[in-house]
């Protein structure tokens, strides 16, 4: 059967995708895959790929071992627990949202019980909380704490080092697993530095690369507790990945194109710098969040996160009062408006939209983005304050041109 579009008219321009992922993938990386394969045992590639080992560790802020598999953040997520939780293990799951909920699920598919430390899904995770349950553990039951530093679904973030930090002020030996798959490139992280035992993301968000590759990043006690558990593991088994055979990196024949995709988006990332990227990160999402407080001004229209300091610097979620369907707003701006946002997950499906801003993004991308997302609210007849767009316009101005501003402003 042949395939055809749904969308009414035939696109003139890009398509704004404004996803939380997958992300823009910026031209240098789709050129980079524009080659023919190579011989596996390629001597130019196999240092390539050595290299981008190295370049991630770097991003994680890790002297240790990263592992890379051809999969999602799923694989990821199913790579770090077949390692260190067996059959039976307990783990603690501080709830935040859909992929918190998501990755205890996967836990549990797996054999292992799973608690949940329980949550509105509108704010971080309690790191007392976490500390009282781990002082309720005499025992030392619990296997491993999973911490999902940005949930993509909710837009909130937590802090993975105050988790770090109520297990070391409770004494527990648990291990802290991190998931950074929506937050790593966007948002600080700093592996070693916060106690980070094993962290988990993917290629598809901030790291600018298509999706496909999945990683886990894993401290030294972590590959010294895997070497010693007795979970069944074959493709995923991080030791099969550390013999002296190149091809065993990746239990097999390389994803060659992916990971051409992936050095030069590495290169990409160091060209501007961790640090500026964090920056500009948040500068894009503090203009989103400006234009969102000023839409909800009307009633109809809210933050998920109620934190402003909890609130996301890749992917905003935009709740509709009762009555609305966030799904026609969404579905208005991509078929007819050729921008592309995420929809509401789980509890929030038809009940939200998402903006996403991460990776390969700028000002005039988050500007035209939220255009049309006012142009959609104003279509489909859901009541917003005036004037999201000017606030946004604002905040990136501050943020990029402050004296120029203020002396505008005056």
């Amino acid at each position: 059967m042949r395939y055809t579009t749904t969308s009414p008219a035939p696109m003139r321009g890009r398509n704004f995708l404004m996803t939380p992922g997958p992300s823009n993938i910026p031209d240098r990386v789709l050129a980079a895959m524009h080659r023919p394969a190579v011989d596996l045992m390629d001597t130019d590639f196999m240092a390539l790929a050595e290299s981008c080992f190295d370049d991630l560790a770097r991003v994680f802020g890790t002297a240790g071992r990263v592992f890379l598999y051809a999969s999602n953040g799923h694989g990821a997520w199913e790579a770090a627990l077949a390692n260190l939780v067996g059959e039976g293990d307990l783990v603690l799951v501080p709830s935040t949202g859909m992929f918190s909920w998501a990755w205890g699920k996967l836990a549990e598919d797996l054999g292992a019980r799973v608690e949940e430390l329980p949550s509105d899904w509108r704010s971080g995770f309690d790191s007392a909380r976490i500390e009282e349950r781990l002082h309720a553990d005499p025992g030392h039951r619990i296997r491993a704490v999973l911490a999902v530093q940005t949930d993509t679904a909710t837009s909130v973030t937590s802090d993975v080092a105050a988790a770090r930090r109520a297990l070391d002020t409770s004494g527990h030996p648990a291990l802290l697993m991190a998931d950074v798959v929506a937050s790593l490139g966007s948002t600080d992280f700093r592996m070693d530095e916060w106690g980070v035992d094993v962290a988990v993301a993917g290629s598809q968000k901030a790291l600018m690369t298509p999706p496909g590759l999945a990683f886990n990043a894993v401290s030294e006690r972590a590959l010294r507790e895997s070497r010693a558990a007795g979970t069944r593991r074959a493709y995923w088994d991080w030791r099969q990945r550390m013999g002296k055979e190149f091809y065993m990196l990746f239990c097999g024949t390389p994803p060659e194109h992916l990971i051409w995709a992936l050095r030069e988006a590495l290169d990409m990332i160091f060209e501007e710098g961790l640090d500026a990227m964090f920056a500009r990160h948040r500068r894009l999402a503090r203009a989103v969040h400006a234009a969102v407080e000023v839409w909800g001004q009307a009633g109809a229209l809210e933050f998920n996160a109620v934190n402003p300091a909890e609130r996301a610097n890749s992917v905003t979620t935009v709740r509709v009062a009762d009555g609305i369907d966030a799904d026609r707003v969404r579905l208005l701006a991509r078929d007819g408006l050729d921008v592309s946002l995420g929809g509401g997950l789980g509890p929030l499906e038809g009940k939200a939209f998402r903006i996403g801003h991460m990776g390969w993004v700028n000002e005039p991308m988050v500007l035209g983005a939220l255009g049309v997302v006012e142009m959609a609210l104003k279509a489909c007849g859901v009541p917003y304050g005036k004037g999201g767009v000017t606030a946004a316009v604002d905040s990136l101005a501050e943020a990029r041109f402050p004296e120029t501003s203020r002396a505008g402003a005056g």
